[in-house]
């Protein structure tokens, strides 16, 4: 473990996890398996080494900030989406930012028809991995043929010395409108209910952190009425009804971006973490600082507008303490 002096505001046995769609981490290689095509040196984009390198940079500096401002560690574990491949995670665990800080990763290549797949980052220190499987989402398109979208990521491990079960999500969106693609985001939430019940009866009282961008907010159908009950709490709910929000979108701000616990990380027992509080990382460097899109999350393109920012999302953290 760390040795550190001790800094006002900060709290001792204070830990972070995280949550953060890096929106279009691609390579710059063209897949021919996978809708890539834009995020190419050849592409719409003009997506070059150069400019990969330098969200990657950027990236990794936000990553290390996330719960700092109360935790002496940076987040002991971080859900990613909007990952390409194995190639764009050793390279954001690997950069200047985060390489100091010993970051493993889980990932596996799942059958979204952009390529774009869900992966954990974890801090070796903090969290020691035990195992990982993913979970395929059956749902189909409008054409009744199914619609190819993310697996959900399931990864047991020690936080800490402390049994954990994590899952990471990245919901069908609302591109064909929210009508037409809310019935898909229902039997994600059912899915990942469903992995939670099995997790359960295999480990009574299993501590279960679900975290992801459920493209729906905390108080949609979805996520209120099949995923969080009486087992569950939602902190982000709390956030939205107070005016947070990680996305903006024709104006309006919603909060996609959740992290859920069981209600277990309430119990205050000896050498376990409990919850304490969630945020929206909404840092001022992180916002467009002027325009018509002033104050919303500075992005790396608008169109095919190359703008050299983060992403369009906000990330989220939430703190633990062991007691």
């Amino acid at each position: 473990m760390f040795s550190y002096f001790k800094s006002p505001g900060k709290i001792n046995n204070a830990y972070t996890i995280a949550f953060y769609n890096l929106e279009n981490l691609f390579d710059t290689k063209n897949d021919p398996k996978i809708l890539d095509d834009d995020f190419t040196p050849k592409g719409k984009k003009n997506w070059n080494p150069k400019r990969y390198k330098n969200k990657i940079k950027k990236l990794g500096n936000v990553i290390t900030q996330l719960g700092t401002k109360k935790s002496y560690y940076s987040p002991a574990i971080v859900g990613v989406v909007e990952v390409e491949n194995d190639t764009v995670l050793k390279d954001l665990v690997n950069n200047s930012a985060l390489k100091n800080h010993n970051y493993g990763f889980v990932h596996y290549d799942s059958p979204d028809e952009r390529g774009i797949d869900v992966a954990l980052l974890y801090k070796k220190e903090l969290f020691e991995l035990i195992s990982s499987e993913t979970f395929p989402l059956y749902v189909n398109g409008s054409n009744g043929e199914r619609d190819y979208t993310r697996d959900v990521l399931l990864v047991k491990g020690n936080l800490n010395g402390e049994l954990m079960h994590v899952l990471v999500n990245h919901w069908p969106s609302r591109r064909s409108g929210f009508d037409e693609t809310e019935e898909k985001r229902i039997k994600a939430a059912e899915l990942v209910y469903k992995i939670s019940e099995n997790i359960t009866a295999e480990t009574p009282n299993a501590k279960i952190i679900i975290m992801g961008d459920f493209n729906d907010d905390p108080t949609s159908t979805s996520v209120k009425k099949h995923l969080v009950n009486n087992t569950f709490y939602n902190p982000m709910e709390r956030l939205i009804n107070t005016g947070n929000g990680t996305l903006n979108y024709k104006g309006t701000w919603h909060l996609f971006d959740q992290i859920i616990f069981s209600k277990n990380f309430f119990n205050l027992e000896e050498n376990t973490h409990t919850f304490k509080y969630a945020e929206v990382f909404d840092k001022h460097f992180l916002k467009e600082w002027k325009g018509k899109y002033k104050g919303n999350p500075f992005r790396t393109y608008i169109g095919k507008w190359y703008q050299s920012g983060f992403s369009d999302h906000f990330p989220v953290h939430v703190y633990l303490k062991k007691y």
